[in-house]
């Protein structure tokens, strides 16, 4: 088996905005995302909305750091964040990774790390809301040990999704 890479999280700073905004700029880390990389205000309003979560709940979606502390992408949980679809009221788990780390053990690693401190925050389960068609995505619930529960479509896009679940 192979070793997990070393990866750290931490709560994003507003320097992980300008990261993250350059990092997926990037039409195959942004095809499940609505194809291309949003504004940087967007991405400026996560990472003020990540440091709330962490304040309120004990987590958030981390900026995840790779072993020469360079912002990689980011992967935590939040509440869902939509009222109108969707899992209302549950604790998403999520990733986003920067395609020059694809394939390399990141996005598991990092998504252990998270299950096991929204454990100790006491949540007792999570989603993972993934298009149909995004294969990493998928593969990364599985060997999380998530189960399909349903599927879905959102209402923007009318894309079909799996909407996983894992009960800690």
């Amino acid at each position: 088996m192979n070793r997990a890479p070393d990866v750290r999280l931490r709560v994003p700073t507003d320097e992980d905005a300008i990261a993250w905004h350059r990092i997926f700029d990037d039409p195959e880390v942004m095809e499940f995302h609505g194809g291309r990389s949003a504004e940087l205000s967007v991405y400026e309003e996560l990472t003020a909305r990540q440091r709330r979560h962490d304040a309120e709940y004990g987590f958030c979606f981390w900026t995840m750091l790779d072993a020469d502390d360079q912002v990689i992408g980011f992967t935590g949980a939040q509440p869902w964040p939509h009222e109108s679809f969707g899992p209302v009221g549950e604790i998403e788990i999520g990733w986003r990774l920067a395609r020059t780390h694809w394939g390399q053990g990141y996005v598991t690693a990092a998504a252990r790390e998270t299950l096991d401190r929204v454990r100790r925050a006491g949540v007792p389960t999570v989603v993972a809301m993934v298009h149909s068609e995004n294969k990493r995505s998928i593969a990364v619930t599985q060997r999380l040990g998530m189960e399909l529960e349903e599927l879905f479509t959102t209402p923007t896009t009318k894309a079909v999704g799996h909407q996983y679940r894992l009960n800690l």
